[in-house]
């Protein structure tokens, strides 16, 4: 080839850009690597917060927790309406700065009700994530593929979680640094997490452009969602579902690290590691059963189902396990089976379900209601604690809340045709 022939054909070699579709999946995975960390870096130092404020009990501890998600709860709804009314990124930049607020204000606190508050301003902050994530890959990604994009942005939870988690044992419980650390750590990632969205997630006129190109908007019904479509039969059943996968969930993310501490002698980073092997287990749980879910989308119903029975099974095996192997068996399979691997065909499903305008108003809904076990589940178990002295009896009560909800879903929804 002649150096003129050459030149032509690196001329003519278009410049390779990363679809938008694609840029969001890797964004939104580092968002909620940033809010997971904060969520889970304070549970296995539960006993080092104890002592710095001055012997609180588990009920306080918890309560760390459930003040967070109240916050994060109680802005679902106003934030998907602020989201489906201002913009995405006139919503997210915000929220994210006030989480950041909120997180310095835990950091710095003297007293449990400074945390108490703190807890409440990051979890309002969080609170504009998720309806704005789900929302954006609802609009942008192709329907052959929504299960498993929504499975690799969940996946930020799971890496989030155990970075919280093994740094939080590690340096703190292990070292012997100051626990405020990790909150002054996360404080940095969310400071990151706001160029970043104001780099690469686009205002509305730029993100409807795209929508149009791609030809996506007839995938769903134009319709604004009302009252009554929001709280018809088959989305209360979704809500039903959602509130007691959370419920389980949560349980562990909060109170995993402890248990194992103090009932099942686990010391150190071994706590960490052995808590965050319960969320790395959902990576591939994740993307194997969305990979199945985009394949057979008229089966669904059946996946979500068989996914929270089994689910609920493994968690039972677990804290029944009469030792440590068993017992890391039990949790990684409940991590393998459980809310991060399913939670993504839900979300699939409620996106066939719900109005393609005013989507992140449905996932407001969806959200407040499944989070509504968040709040209660912390400071509830800590309560369960203080009065039998063992938690595993609020992992019982999780197990039966999970096939509670999985019951209502399939008498509303397992004989119901999309409409």
């Amino acid at each position: 080839m002649s150096e003129t022939q050459a030149t032509k054909v690196v001329e003519v070699v278009p410049e390779k850009k990363v679809e938008y579709w694609k840029q969001i999946i890797y964004v939104m995975t580092a968002g909620w690597i940033a809010i997971w960390v904060y969520r889970t870096a304070l549970a296995p130092i539960y006993p080092e917060i104890s002592a710095y404020f001055g012997g609180a009990t588990d009920s306080q501890l918890g309560s760390i927790s459930s003040f967070y998600f109240l916050g994060y709860v109680l802005m679902q709804i106003p934030s998907g309406l602020l989201v489906d009314r201002f913009g995405k990124k006139t919503i997210l930049i915000p929220g994210f700065l006030l989480f950041g607020l909120g997180t310095l204000v835990v950091g710095m606190a003297n007293t449990l009700l400074v945390v108490y508050i703190g807890s409440v301003l990051a979890g309002v902050g969080c609170g504009t994530y998720y309806g704005v994530a789900y929302s954006l890959t609802a609009e942008h990604v192709p329907s052959s593929r929504k299960s498993l994009a929504t499975a690799i942005v969940n996946s930020g939870t799971a890496v989030g979680s155990g970075i919280g988690m093994i740094s939080s044992s590690y340096f703190v419980s292990q070292l012997g640094l100051p626990w405020q650390y990790m909150l002054f750590f996360t404080f940095f990632l969310i400071i990151a997490m706001v160029f970043i969205f104001w780099k690469f997630i686009k205002g509305n006129k730029e993100s409807a452009a795209i929508v149009s190109q791609t030809k996506m908007i007839t995938e769903i019904p134009e319709a604004k969602p009302s009252l009554k479509t929001l709280m018809r039969p088959q989305m209360l059943g979704a809500y039903a579902l959602y509130f007691a996968t959370c419920y389980a969930y949560y349980l562990t993310d909060t109170w995993l690290p402890n248990f194992l501490s103090t009932e099942r002698g686990f010391e150190g980073a071994t706590i960490g590691l052995a808590s965050s092997m319960v969320f790395f287990a959902a990576i591939p749980g994740a993307l194997f059963f969305s990979r199945i879910a985009d394949k057979f989308s008229h089966k669904k119903v059946s996946l979500i189902i068989i996914l929270e029975i089994v689910a609920a099974i493994m968690l039972f095996l677990a804290v029944q396990a009469p030792n440590q192997v068993l017992l890391m068996v039990g949790l990684i399979s409940y991590g393998f089976f459980g809310k991060l691997a399913v939670e993504p065909i839900i979300i699939s499903w409620l996106g066939e379900h719900a109005p393609k305008r005013g989507i992140a108003t449905t996932l407001g809904f969806f959200n407040f209601f499944g989070m509504s076990s968040s709040v209660i589940v912390p400071s509830l178990t800590g309560a369960i604690s203080d009065a039998t002295g063992s938690k595993v009896y609020a992992f019982y009560l999780s197990v039966i809340i999970i096939l509670v909800g999985t019951t209502i879903f399939y008498l509303v929804n397992g004989r119901t045709k999309k409409a």
